[in-house]
């Protein structure tokens, strides 16, 4: 019973932490593009 009970709470964390790691991910790949577009913006203005 405390085994099952265990591998719930181990299974729970670990689906908890990939869902969180999801949303890293998405905001993370959010910043990196919003900083290539200031990137490029900043070279564009350059050129002029």
């Amino acid at each position: 019973m405390i085994k099952k009970t265990i591998a719930a709470l181990i299974a729970a964390l670990i689906c908890t932490s990939v869902l969180t790691a999801c949303n890293t991910t998405r905001g993370m790949g959010q910043d990196i593009q919003e900083g290539g577009s200031a990137i490029s913006d900043a070279a564009t203005n350059a050129q002029k």
